[in-house]
Parts: structure tokens; sequence; C-alpha cells
């Protein structure tokens, strides 16, 4: 069974940091591009940033550039996204999912949804 598994979610003051995991089972994430995903209330998912299997990362949304760094451990067959400096913004479910060859610019087709972890950014 295909599946991920986000945590590392939570309460988190603006500026501050969190670092989410993505968990993959039934298969091996260095076979795949992966990524992080959010959607906030009554908003559309969007794309954040993406490691191709070669580790090369892909950061869609311009705002999280140098605050958000995605990376891969495929020792433990996890994906992370370190999150500093967040703002209220930032405010969403994150979820995980995985595409074939490179990460590309069309989130279309990525697929295998996780779950997703909550990430609030409020003082």
């Amino acid at each position: 069974q295909v599946q991920f598994v986000e945590s590392g979610g939570g309460l988190v003051q603006p500026g501050g940091s969190l670092r989410l995991s993505c968990a993959a089972s039934g298969f091996t994430v260095d076979r795949y591009a992966i990524g992080w995903f959010r959607q906030a209330p009554g908003k559309e998912r969007e794309g954040v940033s993406c490691i191709s299997n070669r580790d090369g990362s892909t950061d869609w949304k311009d705002d999280v550039k140098g605050r958000f760094t995605i990376s891969r451990d495929n020792a433990k067959n996890t994906v992370y996204l370190q999150m500093n400096n967040l703002k209220p913004e930032d405010t969403a479910v994150y979820s995980c999912a995985r595409r074939s060859g490179g990460c590309g610019w069309s989130l279309a087709p990525f697929n295998s949804w996780g779950q997703g972890t909550q990430v609030t950014v409020s003082s």
C-alpha cells in the first residue's frame, strides 16, 4: 500500500520554525519526485516545494524561497520540509505527494496524497 504520513505540524508564533516530516511506505522516495503542498481554509491546494529523485529542489511558491528548505533522507524513506521565519499566511494543512520523473511546473501529475498535518502560525 502506497502511503504518506505527514507529521511535525503545530502551533507556532510568527517568526518561529517547524520541521515537517513526510514518511513514506509502500515505495521508496528516492525513485520519485516528492512535493509538499498546502491548503488553507477556503482556498485551493497550492504547491510549496518539491524535491526530485536526484535531490534537486524546486520552490513553486516565491514567498517561501529563503524560508523553507526541502530535503530527503533515503535511509528513513522520509522527506522533510524545514520552515523558518513562519508567517500567519503560512497557516494551512500541509501534505505531500509524489510523481514520476522530475518536479516540473505542473501539480496535476502528483498523486498518492497524504492526510496532511496542520500548521498554525499565530500570536
